[in-house]
């Protein structure tokens, strides 16, 4: 069976802001992107996926675009990143770049224009409403960063419609010179050499405001079809979309191979699992393995035969996987592995997050002025204010505000991490002395060594690309195992996501006479038993026929 590459394919997401300084001012660069590439290669990535670099006010660090065709002078020129791509290329490693097309900076050259009359040729770029007759808000839906999503504009008298910051509008996409725009700057890039797009929260383009229709809405697949046959038809390109609103059928109907749409989505329901169901992630739940394990076996089952999974622990939004679902005290080596493990041992194509392969942690900043974070400050405000205790509040924070994946890129043990000549942007997690790359390449045992010889493996098993799930002891609140079968061979991954030394029975079914270990990150085995003795965070695949 011949597959689209991205199916084989590991991706590496770099926040470029916090990867790597070549200049001294603090803040990543292109350059400094370039000058890791060999460090990429060595892991075995085949992609990275970059967060934005375009021409910003960085409000929301980068994904507040003021011009899509430009790069942000913070970040190099577009001759940087024309050698990014060819650099990257030389070493076998393809770019993708980040489309968020929901909405636009409001420094972008299209609102500077619509909100200064209702003459503007750039007015219905853009989602306007009046008042309510009573002078009110021209409804009641909120900003995912806290306040009302409207904002009024006082040269037209009338509110804007954003569902971030106010430095956001959100695109009026049922106006059909938005999308001939945006398809046009997506084939510019496309032409440029990068080899497709994440794309932030698509979910939103097809909203309804007037009826509180926001993810989902009626017009959304129209114009994720009309996006693939002016962009992507033809090409052999990557495309993942940001949809925190999606089921497994919804997910089928932005990937399915016949529905012309996308490559595939990114689900947020594991991620959920740790959320309060009323206060969201700032009152989060503890981790949950079993129903972590339930969400993974529908996905995983669900998609199997006509869509197509992504893998992800952790990216720019969320917190580190190993303080979040592992232990970042004693056992962080080991549980950073087993997390690895168990998730790439799964169908679908695995997303690793800058610092994930070195076990990189959340970060406790004491003070609210040490976060850069909107979503977070802005949070911490609006709740202060509605008489929340602050220690509670930071409590929350320390978990999950968005500046646990952005502290710097750990390179070694000099200052600044070796991220930087000058002072970061964001102070550097105080544990970078202990975790850092130049000591992973040094320690065999390292995290890093265990994610280059799972990505190794995807490259050379079919039945890690093909393999059907089965997921086994579901019930059990420590180990998370499941097999993987082709008629050629049945793979079996355990991974002990506790502190706990365990002895666990496997299933009569299951042939460990003639086992091999592929991949092994705790107790070394010259053979496997019907029941098994895992060591905390022990975790294996193993090839059982």
């Amino acid at each position: 069976m011949t597959h689209p590459w991205w199916k084989t394919s590991v991706v590496y997401q770099i926040y470029p802001r916090s990867f790597m300084d070549s200049n001294g001012d603090g803040m990543g660069d292109l350059d400094g992107i370039i000058s890791k590439l060999d460090y990429l290669a060595l892991l075995g990535i085949d992609v990275i996926w970059l967060s934005p670099v375009f021409q910003s006010p960085m409000d929301d660090n980068g994904y507040d675009i003021s011009d899509y065709d430009d790069i942000a002078p913070q970040f190099g020129t577009l001759a940087d990143m024309d050698r990014l791509i060819a650099e990257a290329e030389v070493r076998g490693i393809k770019i993708i770049m980040d489309l968020v097309v929901n909405h636009s900076s409001d420094e972008h050259p299209w609102f500077e224009s619509a909100r200064q009359s209702k003459d503007s040729p750039y007015r219905d770029f853009y989602i306007w409403r009046d008042a309510q007759p009573d002078g009110s808000l021209p409804s009641d839906i909120r900003s995912y960063f806290g306040g009302p999503a409207w904002s009024f504009n006082p040269a037209t008298n009338d509110y804007y419609f954003h569902q971030f910051s106010t430095k956001q509008p959100d695109l009026n996409w049922e106006n059909p010179a938005v999308p001939e725009a945006v398809y046009s700057m997506m084939n510019r890039w496309l032409d440029r050499g990068i080899a497709g797009f994440r794309m932030d929260v698509i979910d939103l383009i097809g909203k309804d405001v007037d009826n509180k229709v926001l993810a989902n809405g009626p017009t959304l697949h129209a114009h994720l079809k009309a996006m693939h046959q002016a962009t992507l038809k033809g090409r052999d390109a990557l495309t993942v979309g940001e949809t925190w609103s999606v089921t497994p059928q919804t997910a089928k109907l932005y990937s399915a191979p016949e529905r012309q749409e996308l490559s595939m989505v990114f689900q947020f329901e594991h991620i959920e699992l740790t959320f309060d169901p009323v206060h969201g992630k700032w009152k989060p739940r503890e981790f949950d393995l079993v129903a972590l394990k339930q969400v993974f076996a529908k996905w995983q089952t669900e998609l199997a035969d006509n869509a197509w999974n992504s893998l992800f622990w952790n990216n720019h939004d969320l917190p580190r996987a190993v303080s979040k679902y592992g232990d970042d005290g004693p056992y962080r080596v080991a549980s950073a592995k087993a997390l690895a493990t168990v998730l790439h041992g799964m169908q679908g194509t695995p997303y690793v997050y800058q610092g994930e392969e070195i076990g990189m942690t959340n970060v406790a900043f004491k003070a609210i002025g040490d976060y850069q974070d909107i979503e977070t400050r802005n949070l911490f405000a609006e709740r202060l204010a509605q008489g929340e205790s602050p220690d509670e509040l930071m409590k929350a924070i320390h978990k999950n505000s968005r500046d646990n994946a952005r502290t710097p890129m750990q390179w070694d043990a000099g200052d600044n991490a070796g991220f930087s000549a000058g002072k970061p942007w964001l102070q550097v997690n105080p544990n970078y002395p202990d975790i850092n790359v130049a000591a992973s390449l040094k320690d065999l045992d390292s995290v890093f060594y265990h994610y280059q010889g799972l990505i190794q493996l995807r490259k050379t098993n079919r039945t890690l690309i093909d393999g059907h799930f089965t997921l086994l002891l579901a019930d059990h609140p420590q180990v998370f195992a499941y097999v993987r079968e082709t008629n050629e061979e049945t793979l079996l991954v355990v991974g002990n996501l506790s502190t706990h030394s365990l002895n666990v029975p496997l299933p009569e079914t299951l042939s460990l006479e003639s086992a091999q270990l592929l991949v092994c990150s705790g107790t070394s085995r010259s053979q496997l038993t019907s029941t098994l003795e895992l060591a905390p965070y022990d975790a294996f695949i193993a090839s059982l026929t």
